[in-house]
């Protein structure tokens, strides 16, 4: 027998405030119609405004229900992965963070900074902490808070207008069996050439002045994120179709296999591109994107509680793909069985 890593529980949470296209109609030069036609999202959940509530908090939550679901006391967790890009403070990491929130004064944590993707990186490594015996029941957690560090002027609004803030929680376990089940294969990747594409700049270690602070006009852009809508765009629909065919071909599997495919929610355009591209049923790609916008490393496992809430999967021998790809460039795939 082999030793597999399986899911035993998820949750999400998602906080109270919610911000509909016309609410940001209100804040910058936009509409409805405008964001609908280009992203296809309709509303996302903020922080409550003036509320100090960061990623770890969010994640807590988030983590309680994936432990009840789970069966597991915070103390039975051997190891914490916490992917965000928007930790609660500079450092430490919110892995740390989260930890003394669980009760918990020794167990192992660490943060995983691959923004978009960092659910899929996350799920990787677990996956290989329990196959090497190092760890064998995880929590991963994807947890954003984007919402106080957008530019929610008409300057900033094609990105303003894409992120939600959210978490989720997934409880993975080790186990020995002869069965084809929990993780199959994945792939990942990371080109660093495009980091210019999509990034927040400052505050920066690498300027003399990491707060840059006397800056004025324009020039405080640069503390938000910014994007090159176009590249990411066609980079997104070129990379996801090819690591999809190296994620199969290590499982010795086709898409005909797949039940359900999980794309990262970062636009419902890139996910319908990829969709027709790779000829996959509508039915068989889950979006949620069109209610909680992008929650970056929060968006898979999100989609993943929902998707077994309502159902969707979760019996035995269903398989699944996560797929993602997002700033970095990175990008990747995960084929799991339940």
């Amino acid at each position: 027998m082999a030793k597999k890593t399986v899911i035993k529980g998820t949750g999400r949470a998602l906080p109270s405030r919610l911000v509909t296209n016309n609410d940001l109609a209100g804040m910058m030069d936009t509409s409805d119609e405008w964001i609908q036609q280009r992203t296809g999202i309709k509303q996302r959940y903020w922080i409550p405004e003036g509320q100090t509530m960061g990623a770890s908090d969010l994640g807590l939550e988030a983590s309680c229900k994936a432990l009840e679901k789970a069966g597991w006391k915070p103390e039975d967790i051997d190891f914490i992965i916490f992917a965000t890009l928007s930790p609660d403070i500079f450092f430490p990491g919110s892995g740390c963070l989260l930890q003394a929130k669980l009760g918990l004064d020794s167990t192992p944590a660490i943060d995983i900074r691959q923004q978009c993707t960092g659910f899929l990186y996350s799920l990787a490594t677990a996956d290989a902490y329990i196959k090497s015996g190092l760890a064998n029941k995880i929590l991963i957690v994807g947890a954003e808070v984007h919402s106080t560090g957008l530019d929610k002027t008409t300057r900033g609004r094609d990105v303003a207008v894409l992120f939600g803030d959210g978490a989720g929680a997934v409880c993975v376990e080790g186990v020995e069996t002869d069965e084809n089940i929990g993780v199959l294969a994945s792939a990942l990747h990371a080109d660093g050439k495009g980091a210019d594409a999509l990034m927040t700049e400052l505050p920066a270690s690498r300027l003399p002045d990491r707060m840059a602070l006397g800056l004025e006009g324009d020039e405080t852009a640069r503390y938000y994120p910014v994007m090159n809508g176009k590249s990411v765009f066609k980079t997104a629909v070129k990379k996801l179709p090819l690591v999809t065919k190296e994620v199969l071909e290590k499982a010795g599997m086709t898409i005909d296999d797949i039940d359900l495919v999980f794309p990262h929610q970062a636009n419902l355009r890139i996910n319908q591109a990829y969709q027709q591209f790779m000829k996959i049923d509508e039915a068989k790609i889950f979006n949620n994107i069109q209610k909680y916008g992008n929650t970056t490393a929060a968006s898979i496992p999100i989609a993943l509680d929902e998707a077994l809430e309502q159902n969707l999967v979760g019996k035995n021998g269903d398989t699944v793909m996560f797929i993602g790809f997002g700033a970095g460039f990175t990008w990747g795939s995960v084929l799991y069985r339940f």
